[in-house]
């Protein structure tokens, strides 16, 4: 396993996922609800960054790695999963919303493990409608765990609600579109194997 600075940012991230979720577990006399929004949301923010900072200098550094290219991911969707979960349970996100999220992951990280496999992994590599569902879904989250106004002007929950349900349009849009461009490729690999079977 290579380590270097960008894959060190990486698995920070990973160890920060439970610091999102675990804060909400803490007893209302150590940290009031309030305050473990906010220190909930300070965390996501720090994961957050750590995610363009970690891709950026591994670029910058031609640091990239193939285990790289696998952490990364991997880490992006246990902090997006791990924090809609706890916005479940805390009934500040419609279950369905963050089964569409989630599910959605699944399919298309195992859509691209296939892809690779038959040789067409840029058929699946990320768009721009991709990259805009992430950005909804970066802002709505940490508004969805601070769930409180924002400088006593900007309504969090509301704004949070409304990308949330952005970024789960855009997610089963996504979704499709690369569906859509990896079936012709799929259909052609299956009837090959079809054909030597």
């Amino acid at each position: 396993m290579p380590l270097n600075f960008p894959i060190l940012l990486t698995w920070l991230r990973v160890a920060l996922i439970p610091l999102v979720v675990g804060v909400f577990y803490l007893p209302d006399a150590w940290l009031s609800p309030f305050y473990k929004g906010l220190a909930s949301t300070i965390v996501f923010i720090v994961a957050a960054v750590t995610d363009w900072f970690d891709g950026f200098l591994a670029r910058r550094w031609n640091q990239t790695s193939s285990f790289g290219a696998f952490l990364d991911p991997v880490a992006d969707k246990l902090m997006v999963a791990g924090a809609l979960l706890v916005l479940v349970q805390l009934d500040r996100v419609n279950a369905v919303i963050a089964f569409v999220i989630i599910g959605r992951e699944i399919t298309i990280s195992a859509l691209r493990e296939w892809m690779a496999l038959i040789g067409a992994s840029k058929s699946v590599a990320v768009s721009s409608l991709g990259k805009i569902k992430t950005t909804a879904q970066m802002i709505a989250i940490p508004m969805l765990l601070y769930y409180d106004m924002l400088f006593g002007v900007i309504d969090s929950v509301l704004i949070g609600s409304w990308l949330l349900l952005v970024a789960a349009v855009l997610t089963v849009w996504s979704m499709c579109y690369y569906l859509k461009k990896a079936w012709p490729m799929i259909k052609e690999s299956t009837e090959r194997q079809d054909k030597v079977s």
